[in-house]
């Protein structure tokens, strides 16, 4: 073990990050456990490495850290011969994806999930190295995997059972209780009323102009289900029918008119982070992880697609992530417009990038 810097607070700013790092502990152990989940590179050699690699323990001020064997690369260093990390670059992919069709077999075939400790037991991993693995490799954890491959059956089996109760039989909830809840989040109607196509589900709407163009706010019995901006009011209407085919679209009345006045008032002059209104957000485990990431950029500021798979714990899910920004059907209520390139660039906003600096420049002037 390197223990040339003792001295934790005496050593400079940069030594004592990479001291207190908990990867510089897997460097140290050399965890293969650990190893695919980062890389690390060592400024005096010019190689970077796998956290288990066998090779000498370098020291703490010649280290980096990389999500990444591509990021190593670009930064100009060369993979080691000894641990090769440029190649299979993480042993325990299979592992996995081993893990990710027991989930789904048992899923598919109506049983419980499987509890942590037997996929452990299965991948060979302890219960942490496995959920920061699997984290690390599908964007969410066990259980949260497990709870998307659910609710893809649930849709499937809503569609074709006779009746709810069905439902919840071939999807192996363990009460009604949990099965309605999970509904909620994904479907944002009770499930009878999916079967129906959305049938019987009310949607209060109204739209009315703004200084970026029309805005509709339409309101499930939940809260708010979409906050849309567009050139008129006919296609925003439109897009709202595609959302809730069969749904009662219901004109607002005056007191729903202020709803609306309070959307377009935080467009023309934001001054706020949140908007004070119950919503209606429905999506899958990892769309919301990315929603909630983004309603924590405060009003003014901006954060790249990559910032924000990092804080989610997947720091290679950018992509993923610019999709779960596209599908957002909230505008300003979860603030897709404050996510932009690694060069501080605007990327593509799905009610035009004119919109997306434009409420920009207005959340910094505020602020």
């Amino acid at each position: 073990m390197n223990r040339k810097v003792a001295n934790t607070k005496a050593a400079p700013p940069e030594v004592q990050a990479v001291l207190s790092d908990t990867r510089w502990d897997a460097i140290v152990r050399r965890d293969r456990q650990a190893d695919g989940t980062f890389f690390y590179s060592v400024r005096s050699t010019g190689v970077f490495c796998r956290p288990g690699c066998s090779s000498r323990t370098p020291r703490p001020e010649n280290v980096r850290f990389h999500a990444n064997a591509q990021d190593a690369i670009r930064a100009g260093f060369r993979p080691c011969q000894r641990c090769k990390p440029d190649q299979n670059a993480n042993p325990s992919t299979e592992a996995i994806a081993s893990i990710c069709r027991a989930i789904e077999s048992a899923i598919a075939a109506g049983d419980s999930i499987p509890q942590l400790e037997a996929l452990a037991r299965q991948a060979g991993l302890s219960q942490f190295h496995l959920h920061r693995q699997f984290r690390a490799a599908t964007g969410l954890t066990p259980r949260q995997y497990a709870n998307a491959c659910r609710s893809k059956q649930m849709l499937k089996h809503l569609k074709g059972s006779a009746t709810v109760t069905e439902s919840i039989y071939e999807t192996g909830f363990s009460s009604s209780s949990r099965f309605y809840q999970a509904a909620a989040n994904t479907l944002g109607m009770t499930p009878t009323q999916f079967r129906k196509g959305g049938q019987d589900t009310d949607i209060t709407y109204a739209v009315g102009p703004s200084t970026l163009g029309m805005i509709l706010v339409a309101r499930s019995p939940r809260g708010i289900c979409a906050i849309l901006m567009g050139d008129d009011a006919e296609t925003l209407i439109d897009d709202l029918k595609q959302r809730f085919p069969q749904a009662s679209l219901v004109p607002g009345d005056a007191v729903f008119s202020e709803t609306l006045e309070k959307i377009v008032a935080l467009t023309e002059q934001p001054r706020s982070n949140r908007i004070d209104l119950p919503l209606d957000i429905c999506g899958t485990a990892f769309q919301q992880r990315v929603w909630q990431a983004l309603q924590a950029i405060p009003a003014g500021e901006t954060a790249s697609y990559a910032e924000i798979a990092q804080r989610i714990g997947n720091p290679r899910s950018v992509r993923a992530v610019a999709q779960a920004c596209a599908s957002n059907a909230l505008a300003v209520a979860i603030p897709c417009h404050r996510v932009v390139k690694s060069d501080g660039a605007l990327s593509g906003y799905r009610w035009g990038v004119e919109r997306k600096k434009e409420l920009l420049r207005r959340e910094q002037l505020s602020h």
